[in-house]
C-alpha cells in the first residue's frame, strides 16, 4: 500500500464535466445531476484501498450531515478493474450497499474524468461551491490507518462549514492521502 497524496489544484477551478453510470442503480448521472444548490462533494474512492475502508464512515456520515444543508454528494471509482476486479461495478454496488451510501457510487472506466480532474490517489476530496468553483480540496482529516488518531472528518467539515457560511476558502489545505489510482 504505497501512500499516494492528492494534486493540489489550484482553488477557484472549475468543475469538468461528466457523465458517468450509478453502480448501483445502473442510471446515467452527470454533474448536474449530483450537484447540490450551495455546493458539490466529489470523493474519488475505490473498494479495496485501506484507506478508504479506514475513512468510509466517516465520509457517508459527512455526506449525510451535509445533505440537507445543501450540498450534494457523489463517490467516483475509476480503477483499473482488469487488474482490480474488487473494485467491479458489481463490487461497487455492494461496496455502496454494505456503506449505506446516501448518494450515487459513478463508475469511470475509461478514466477520463479522474485525469479530468487531476485525481491522484483513495480517497481524493473536492469541493465545489454553487458555481462550480472548487473551495476545498485534501484530506477529510488527519487519521490514518494504524495512526491511532480517530477519524473525525475535521478538516472536510470545517471547509463545508466555511462553503456554508460564506466565508473565504480555508487558507491552509493538506492534500489527501491514500492508494495510488490504478492506472490502465
Amino acid at each position: 500500500m504505497a501512500l499516494t497524496e492528492s494534486t493540489m489544484v489550484e482553488i477557484g477551478t472549475l468543475a469538468p464535466p461528466f457523465e458517468l453510470e450509478d453502480a448501483v442503480s445502473g442510471a446515467k448521472l452527470n454533474y448536474d445531476d449530483v450537484k447540490g444548490p450551495k455546493g458539490t462533494l466529489i470523493l474519488f474512492i475505490c473498494n479495496h484501498c485501506p484507506y478508504v475502508i479506514h475513512t468510509i464512515e466517516a465520509l457517508v456520515d459527512v455526506a449525510n450531515d451535509y445533505e440537507d444543508r445543501g450540498i450534494g454528494t457523489v463517490a467516483i471509482s475509476s480503477n483499473d478493474v482488469e487488474a482490480y476486479p474488487v473494485d467491479s461495478p458489481d463490487n461497487m454496488e455492494a461496496f455502496a450497499l454494505d456503506n449505506l451510501f446516501s448518494f450515487p457510487y459513478l463508475y469511470d472506466e475509461t478514466q477520463e474524468v479522474a485525469k479530468a480532474y487531476d485525481a491522484a490517489c483513495t480517497p481524493d476530496i473536492y469541493l465545489f461551491d454553487g458555481d462550480r468553483k472548487l473551495f476545498y480540496r485534501g484530506r477529510l482529516d488527519d487519521a490514518r490507518p494504524r495512526s491511532g488518531k480517530q477519524v473525525t472528518g475535521a478538516d472536510l467539515r470545517a471547509a463545508m462549514d466555511d462553503l456554508l457560511a460564506g466565508r473565504p476558502s480555508p487558507e491552509k489545505q493538506y492534500p489527501s492521502a491514500g492508494c495510488g489510482i490504478k492506472w490502465k
